[in-house]
């Protein structure tokens, strides 16, 4: 059982590390930010990363992504893969990154796969192998070392051990690993947004050098980057058959901001623009939206306001709600329950989606 530090409530689903409870976020957004926003200090100290984005009106501006970083002199920018050494951003671009990879069989365990060619066979004979799973095939999946965001219950923290390390991979390296089993790159992470430059090269080097077979190229993302950066990962995706999977955290920008230390005002307008290209091709979708449902934190509100907005833009949207697992800064968390998971389903579908499920069930408690 955790305090409420504003209200003084006592409850399981009341995170110590963001030490508030969800209708104070809501209710009392500035007093219970000031109080989260030291377990983002503090995760990100304990990293070597900057507190939040530098804002230096003398410094090197970096646009990448929503954090618009104005990086000092000697500094590094929010992600922590830009540096400014005399003047000059150093660190990561679009020939060198931090990043690893795998192969990894298909069908995989993707936020898409069940909607997805690689997962079901759709758009076949155009953009799949097989009319359903593609056995046989595999995806290279790229992990990027670093993030625009600071999720407390990152499921996947431990890249920010090496975000700070000077090592750097070359592009023709990753795309040498493209063989001719490879029938899907997706970039994930962390985040792939910081080193877009990076993966759309990459993208478009692998293409190039398999233009007379099927290469999809897909991303899972928080969404926060530059809406023309947006633009391209969308062409390369709509022409090689891939898609584009939103992680949409929360709906209410307090609680998102409580949730991982930035607005998701950005990451909401580029899903609407994303959605506006689905007619360009219906099959495979283009656009995918999950959210993770926190317990204590992302309730049936903020799946029926996310659907909504969904439903908004196009009902046939797929939408995947995800079992939460406790990890990072919220380790104190309990597990989804099938009730909570049950009751999120039936919002989203009261809003007008269509095409909504449950993922990871094995996690529900």
């Amino acid at each position: 059982m955790t305090e409420c530090k504003l209200c003084n409530t006592s409850s399981l689903y009341i995170s110590k590390t963001i030490g508030v409870c969800l209708e104070c976020i809501r209710q009392r957004p500035k007093e219970a930010l000031s109080i989260a926003m030291e377990a983002h200090k503090q995760s990100r100290a304990a990293f070597g990363l900057p507190e939040k984005p530098p804002k230096d009106p003398k410094g090197i501006p970096c646009n990448i992504c929503v954090n618009e970083c104005r990086i000092p002199e000697g500094e590094t920018g929010y992600c922590g893969l830009r540096k400014n050494i005399n003047g000059k951003l150093t660190g990561v671009s679009s020939e060198e990154g931090k990043l690893s990879w795998y192969h990894d069989p298909l069908p995989t365990n993707c936020v898409a796969d069940w909607v997805c060619p690689a997962g079901t066979g759709a758009g076949y004979p155009q953009y799949a192998y097989t009319e359903g799973p593609e056995i046989g095939y595999k995806n290279l999946a790229v992990f990027f070392q670093a993030c625009s965001f600071n999720c407390l219950y990152c499921q996947n923290w431990h890249f920010k051990d090496e975000t700070l390390k000077p090592q750097t991979t070359s592009v023709h390296s990753l795309v040498s690993d493209v063989d001719e089993r490879t029938s899907c790159i997706c970039y994930f992470g962390g985040d792939p947004t910081p080193q877009l430059p990076f993966a759309l090269k990459a993208s478009r080097l692998a293409i190039d050098a398999n233009k007379q077979r099927i290469l999809r190229i897909c991303w899972e993302t928080n969404g926060s980057m530059h809406k023309g950066l947006l633009d391209k990962m969308a062409e390369l995706s709509l022409q090689s058959g891939g898609c584009i999977k939103f992680d949409l955290k929360a709906w209410d920008e307090n609680l998102h901001i409580a949730l991982t230390g930035i607005t998701n005002k950005r990451t909401l307008e580029n899903f609407k623009r994303a959605g506006e290209k689905i007619n360009l091709r219906p099959t495979p979708p283009l656009l995918i939206a999950s959210t993770l449902i926190v317990p204590g934190y992302i309730d049936e509100i903020e799946i029926r306001n996310i659907a909504k907005f969904i439903a908004s833009i196009n009902p046939d949207i797929p939408y995947s709600l995800l079992a939460f697992y406790p990890y990072f800064y919220m380790t104190d968390t309990p597990l989804t329950s099938k009730t909570l998971a049950q009751k999120c389903l039936k919002a989203a579908q009261e809003e007008g989606l269509k095409n909504v499920r449950i993922g990871n069930i094995h996690l529900l408690a």
